[in-house]
């Protein structure tokens, strides 16, 4: 079976269609679209070599206070280009923090699925407050295809 292959700003270019579509139908507000700048692994098989600091650049705009979309592109962990899109659950509270999970697909590994697109889902935590916020995923692993990390995301919102 032939696999279908798209070039990066391809890429790009579908996962942010499909980003941008999901909050079309409701009014655009700039105060909910959130900035990151990647993400810092950090690890659990910290003697494979792994890179921690995941530069990219990623958005997440909130449809309420449960939900939000995400899409972007970084480097990961194995030094290749990553590309993401998803969304988040997030139903639960303690105190500030939200709690729940973002799935969505990956791409960009090349142990898993030789670099192909692939369905996950990750627990995450979310904290925001005011212009800043952080999200802290658990990445867990999957054999010897993706290495399982604690992954924090710090964002930035431009307010109104």
């Amino acid at each position: 079976m032939k696999r279908l292959t798209c070039p990066v700003w391809g890429q790009l270019f579908c996962a942010s269609l499909a980003w941008l579509s999901v909050p079309a139908c409701a009014e655009w507000d700039t105060s909910r679209l959130w900035v990151n700048a990647g993400f810092y692994s950090a690890h659990f098989d910290t003697h494979k070599g792994l890179r921690n600091a995941n530069p990219g650049l990623g958005f997440e705009y909130k449809l309420d206070d449960s939900w939000s979309a995400t899409a972007g592109r970084f480097i990961n962990s194995d030094n290749a280009h990553s590309s993401y899109v998803g969304a988040y659950f997030q139903p639960w509270h303690i105190g500030p923090v939200k709690l729940g999970v973002v799935g969505g697909a990956f791409n960009g590994y090349p142990k898993a699925f030789n670099g192909g697109w692939f369905p996950a889902v990750i627990p995450t935590a979310s904290l925001e407050h005011g212009q800043w916020g952080l999200n802290v995923a658990l990445v867990p692993p999957l054999k010897d295809r993706l290495y399982g990390a604690v992954s924090f995301q710090l964002k930035f919102r431009f307010k109104d």
